[in-house]
């Protein structure tokens, strides 16, 4: 606190926010480097939570769902069952692994999608998981576990929009193949 307090003393509460130069604060706070790459990451998790925070993501189609979700799903070595909540006009309001699986399957139960669906209030949800082996096309489970999940749905009234599964370097959105 005693330091959180002279750094706004002496530098503003803008002046320093972007410092990322570890031994020129040292030098400029006379403080440890331990303390310096302490304030530097302060600064670097308060910028990425309130970036979040401001950032407003809307994902209306299975390309929009991939761009979003690719960076995050196309190289793990096991399977990732993931859900996007969206409020009731496609903005994404939480994104949330629901289960992780091994090499070649995942295991999902209903309850687990419904639950954060719940929490946060979501109107709509787009389902997603990874092939490890690259393939995007559907299993028979994948397809029967989607199909579950879409008959939860309707009792509940929060609705399933997709299904999308990611190989490496593309898709496959069992809505757009009309699987569902």
């Amino acid at each position: 606190m005693e330091l959180s307090s002279r750094i706004l003393k002496e530098y503003g509460s803008q002046a320093i926010i972007s410092e990322k130069n570890v031994e020129k604060l040292m030098r400029e706070l006379e403080v440890p480097k331990v303390k310096a790459c302490q304030v530097v990451a302060c600064f670097e998790l308060g910028r990425r939570f309130f970036k979040r925070d401001e950032e407003e993501i809307y994902i209306r189609d299975s390309k929009d769902a991939y761009n979003y979700l690719k960076d995050k799903m196309a190289s793990p070595k096991k399977e990732q069952f993931r859900g996007l909540y969206f409020n009731s006009r496609n903005k994404l309001i939480h994104d949330e692994v629901i289960s992780l699986g091994t090499l070649t399957t995942n295991l999902v139960h209903p309850r687990e999608v419904f639950q954060p669906a719940i929490q946060y209030s979501a109107a709509a949800i787009i389902l997603a998981h990874n092939h490890p082996s690259g393939d995007p096309q559907p299993s028979e489970d994948d397809i029967k576990i989607t199909q579950q999940i879409i008959e939860a749905s309707k009792i509940i009234n929060i609705e399933i929009l997709d299904h999308i599964i990611i190989g490496k370097n593309e898709y496959l959105s069992l809505k757009d193949k009309k699987l569902i």
